[in-house]
């Protein structure tokens, strides 16, 4: 199966699920959030080379990249933390899938007019910021240029091939050590970022989940970029 085909049918397999996105070692939970803010994030994924009419039916996932995004170091969740495109979903948005691309629009700049939803993908929590999360997966079918559009808001607007975040040297897991507590994520070691935390979380578990994920060596740790 191509790797477009892959991700939708991910997306459509998880579309009524109830139980939140979880992988054994990394915990994304609902629990205690019944009252928080709620989100949408945008998993857009893409043809790393589109070509002027890029077939999806031919790709594979070395051919895709994801867009990601680096937080402003000022900002009060999350500063400088590497995320998708996304934020709270306000009462004008129809829905989760509205929220991320009218986020995502305001954050990056791109025409959302070229991306084509496949489907929403159970909510998870964040309980640092107190947020229920939507990850909205979608394919860029009509790639339009991305930048930093407020500075206040985001330090770099960038593509990762997926080859990057598969490739088992660039793996390693992220620990923060806060008041006598532990905590662990995976983190993906890109030249330009390091992503861990939430959105590394949601990246392991669609790898896993659409069996991308090549074996790699969780024992390889490194404080978490903070």
């Amino acid at each position: 199966m191509n790797a477009y085909d892959s991700l939708s049918v991910y997306a459509s397999s998880l579309e009524d699920a109830a139980a939140p996105v979880t992988r054994a070692n990394w915990h994304l939970s609902t629990r205690g959030l019944e009252s928080a803010r709620r989100a949408a994030v945008l998993m857009l994924f893409g043809a790393l080379r589109p070509g002027p009419h890029p077939d999806p039916s031919a790709l594979q996932p070395a051919d895709l990249d994801v867009l990601l995004m680096e937080r402003a170091g000022s900002l009060n969740n999350h500063p400088g933390q590497v995320s998708f495109p996304g934020g709270a979903i306000d009462p004008s948005d129809v829905d989760e899938r509205a929220a991320a691309l009218r986020e995502a629009e305001e954050e990056t700049g791109l025409d959302p007019l070229g991306v084509e939803v496949l489907g929403v993908l159970p909510e998870v929590g964040l309980p640092v910021s107190n947020f229920l999360v939507t990850p909205v997966l979608a394919w860029w079918a009509r790639q339009t240029p991305v930048a930093v559009v407020s500075e206040a808001e985001s330090t770099q607007v960038f593509r990762v091939p997926v080859d990057d975040l598969l490739n088992p040297s660039n793996r390693r897991t992220a620990v923060v050590r806060r008041r006598g507590m532990t905590s662990r994520s995976p983190a993906f070691v890109l030249p330009n970022a390091t992503v861990w935390g939430f959105t590394a979380i949601l990246l392991d578990s669609l790898f896993e989940g659409l069996q991308w994920t090549q074996p790699w060596d969780p024992s390889l740790e490194i404080p978490a970029p903070l």
